[in-house]
């Protein structure tokens, strides 16, 4: 068995490998300094000879790497990599960096006077002018932005002659052109220079070298739309269409959009009503879905509205539902990505399409349940039957509050006060939203008790709801405990500091409880908030009045009348600021300005009628007096004032049938029988002796009245006492109105030669029952209703009545 095996011998002499180790002396490239023979060949022209191949071959211990040797190849080695090449075989020197080579030669100087330098500088500039310009209109610097863009023009055509002289036309460059043309025309849109604009957009449509300028047509299409040109706008829209591919879907609906909308500007509702269906077949969206029931409800088909609304509802969203920002577990690092998406501006723009979509929604639902069936309570239902089959289903109680809010519009308080109280079985926040609605309709109508038990209510369904809140406070203001309303309308503070109805309504507080300076640091706080608030800034006016600083009291309502130019009251302020400041002329020129946007206000009327006698022009004066007599038939004093004026001014026979009239409306005023009787005497007539004999007779009347009157008064001191303790009462419930009358009248009893019969008045006074129409009413505070269809959360308070200076 082992004869056919063959040992191998120790030592084989075809060794396919032996000698591999083994390598020439010659290429120890450290002993290369020291072999004289290769520096020999190095400095002379023997090592630039090629070698023979036998030298080679017999200097190599070994054959070349992949030679074939007694018919076996030898094994191929990486040498090439490490620098040996057959240059080196050649004899060449081992450089394999290529140091030999020496330093690179240095860079070519940059030639700028050359006309390519040049060129290329001015077109760097031009798109830095560019780029300047966009930036510009972006931070809302028109102006800027206009100017970067007519300088890029000018560089541009610039460019464009250099370029020509230098090269072929065909090398201009188009993009640049392009860009700058359209820049400019932009730029001049934004600056509302529309006819440039338009001007620059027919540059480049007309213009065949600039591809795809046909749809800067739409462009063109904006600005006609803006000058309300509708019929070139559509011309436009509809060219731009033309020119754009099919394969561009997103932009051609949005050209449609736009031709829907300037049809619906004109009036073409049926054309409107074609491009929106359309829209709404290809790619449904939100504003086209609204825009839709906008045309049917203009052409009043209901069915129709009803399939639109339908449509719009079933608008996809695209957006995810919240279950993804809440941690399905503990996990430390989920619950640090869900905290960081939780506000991102992913998150922002979903909450924004949302709320777009429930206000379109909303919008719709209000604006179709009127009409679509008998009645708008039917047609309510209707409306929240199909948001409640949808994915808006919480928009169902939305709809029932704004239900209320028709009911109250058309003055329907015990229906919407029924709709109101189907919520108090819901959710905290519909129940807390509802109780607040409740409350605030029982305060409008005075039933306080009503109010404070729905606000109690609210705000124990919702502790922190700012309406429920304010509404609490209203009525405790009510009851008269200010002290506690301001905690209620702190605590609003506090769970929202947007609630400007409870700031004011702490200011109102603070100012019956006389503190005057802690009201007034409330309303500056709210003066910084809402700006242009006529109500505020005549609260600040009111309380520096009080505080007895009239230069800021006239300083505010300065701004009051500056936002309200035509409200008499401020304007009567502002007069009777200056007038007990002395200065009469400002003082006359606010009165008569009250006077002229509200002529019935008597104390005006009499400021005024004084005014013209103090300074001596009495016949101004008698339209004023004439205008009171009208206002107040009743008052003898103003038609007294009438003939006094005309005595004044020396007209006695004018006089004379003045006083005749007053007489025969008024036969026992003693006043106008003197007057008569003087008159009549200077004149000499013949009546004076009928007037005198009146007069005799009404004197002795009156004499024998206060003889009674004076007897009584000696009787016995119970009855006395109780006559007096009833007239101590009238007049405590009419102090105010005596006072006043006394302000009214004390004018006219200071005017010169009051003391002569002609300018004695009547001892009764001006009647005070008289209430100005457009004037102010007594402070009551703000109400917190609930917003309406047009906002995001019906939650939110809305300003309730608005508060008139006292």
């Amino acid at each position: 068995m082992m004869q056919n095996v063959h040992l191998a011998p120790e030592t084989d002499e075809d060794d396919l490998y032996s000698g591999y180790n083994d390598y020439n002396p010659t290429y120890d490239t450290e002993e290369l300094e020291n072999d004289t023979a290769f520096q020999q060949a190095v400095r002379t022209s023997h090592g630039r000879r090629p070698p023979s191949k036998t030298s080679l071959a017999s200097s190599m211990g070994r054959p070349m790497t992949g030679a074939i040797q007694d018919g076996v190849t030898r094994p191929m080695t990486a040498v090439r990599a490490a620098g040996f090449t057959k240059a080196a075989l050649r004899g060449s020197a081992f450089d394999p960096l290529g140091q030999s080579r020496g330093p690179a030669p240095p860079l070519e100087a940059k030639n700028e006077d050359s006309p390519e330098e040049k060129i290329r500088q001015l077109e760097k500039k031009v798109n830095e002018l560019v780029e300047e310009s966009c930036i510009a209109n972006s931070c809302g610097d028109l102006k800027l932005a206009l100017e970067k863009a007519k300088e890029a023009g000018r560089k541009e055509r610039i460019l464009v002659r250099q370029r020509e002289q230098v090269t072929t036309p065909e090398n201009i460059n188009l993009d640049l052109t392009y860009s700058v043309l359209f820049n400019l025309a932009s730029q001049y849109s934004a600056n509302e220079m529309y006819a440039e604009a338009l001007n620059t957009y027919q540059v480049i449509v007309k213009n065949k070298m600039f591809s795809n300028a046909g749809r800067l047509k739409v462009n063109m299409g904006n600005i006609y739309l803006k000058q309300r040109n509708y019929s070139k706008a559509i011309k436009f829209y509809r060219m731009a269409l033309d020119q754009i591919p099919s394969v561009h879907k997103e932009m051609r609906i949005k050209i449609m959009q736009n031709i829907g909308v300037t049809f619906i500007k004109t009036g073409q509702y049926s054309d409107a009503i074609n491009s929106f269906e359309h829209i709404m077949s290809m790619a449904p969206s939100l504003k086209a879905g609204f825009n839709l029931i906008l045309s049917y409800f203009a052409v009043g088909d209901q069915d129709k509205m009803k399939k639109a609304f339908q449509k719009l509802i079933a608008v996809p969203l695209e957006v995810d539902e919240d279950d993804k920002y809440i941690s399905p577990t503990d996990d430390p690092h989920t619950n640090l990505v869900i905290e960081a998406i939780k506000n991102d501006h992913l998150r922002q723009m979903e909450r924004e399409r949302k709320a777009m979509a429930e206000k379109y929604i909303m919008t719709a639902a209000k604006l179709i349940a009127p009409v679509i069936e008998t009645s708008f309570a039917v047609g309510y239902d209707w409306c929240v039957e199909v948001v409640k089959a949808s994915q808006y289903v919480e928009l169902a109680n939305d709809l029932e509050i704004n239900k209320a809010i028709t009911y109250l519009r058309q003055k329907d308080f015990n229906q919407a006060v029924e709709t109101l109280k189907m919520f108090e079985k819901k959710d905290s926040r519909v129940k807390s939203a509802a109780a607040t609605n409740l409350s605030f309709l029982y305060y409008l109508e005075n039933e306080f008790a009503q109010a404070s038990s729905y606000a109690d209510l609210a705000v124990n369904s919702d502790r922190y709801n700012p309406s429920a809140l304010t509404n609490k406070g209203n009525t405790v203001f009510a009851n008269g405990d200010y002290e506690k309303a301001a905690e209620f309308y702190k605590e609003a503070l506090r769970n929202d500091s947007s609630c400007t109805e409870a700031l004011y309504n702490i200011g109102l507080t603070y100012k019956r409880l006389n503190r005057l300076d802690e009201a007034l640091d409330c309303f500056l706080k709210l003066h910084a908030i809402l700006r242009n608030s006529a109500q505020v800034l005549y609260q600040i006016a009111n309380i520096y009045e009080l505080m007895e600083d009239p230069n800021q009291a006239i300083e505010w309502l300065m701004q009051l009348i500056s936002v309200v130019p035509t409200d008499s009251r401020a304007l009567s302020k502002l007069g009777e600021l200056y007038d007990n400041e002395g200065d009469k002329s400002q003082a006359f020129q606010y009165y008569y300005e009250s006077y002229r946007y509200f002529p019935s206000n008597i104390e005006v009327i009499e400021w005024l009628g004084a005014y013209y006698i103090d300074t001596q022009f009495c016949e101004k004066a008698i339209q004023y007096f004439e205008r009171a007599s009208l206002i107040q038939p009743t008052q003898v004093k103003w038609q007294l004032m009438v003939a006094s004026c005309f005595r004044r001014s020396g007209n006695y026979q004018k006089a004379l049938d003045t006083y005749k009239d007053i007489h025969r409306k008024f036969p026992e005023n003693v006043e106008c029988l003197r007057f008569l009787v003087r008159l009549c005497t200077d004149i000499g007539l013949k009546e004076v002796q009928e007037y005198a004999t009146k007069l005799k007779r009404l004197e002795k009347m009156k004499e024998i009245r206060e003889q009674r009157i004076k007897s009584g008064r000696d009787g016995s001191g119970g009855s006395r006492s109780r006559r007096e303790g009833s007239t101590g009462s009238d007049s405590g419930q009419n102090c105010s109105a005596s006072s006043r009358g006394e302000r009214l009248s004390a004018r006219l009893r200071a005017l010169p030669g009051t003391n002569e019969p002609y300018e004695s008045s009547s001892n009764k006074e001006i009647d005070v029952s008289y209430v100005d129409p457009l004037g102010p009413q007594i402070e009551r505070p703000k109400t917190a209703a609930k917003k309406r269809i047009d906002e995001d959360d019906f939650a939110d308070e809305e300003l309730g009545d608005d508060l008139l200076p006292e």
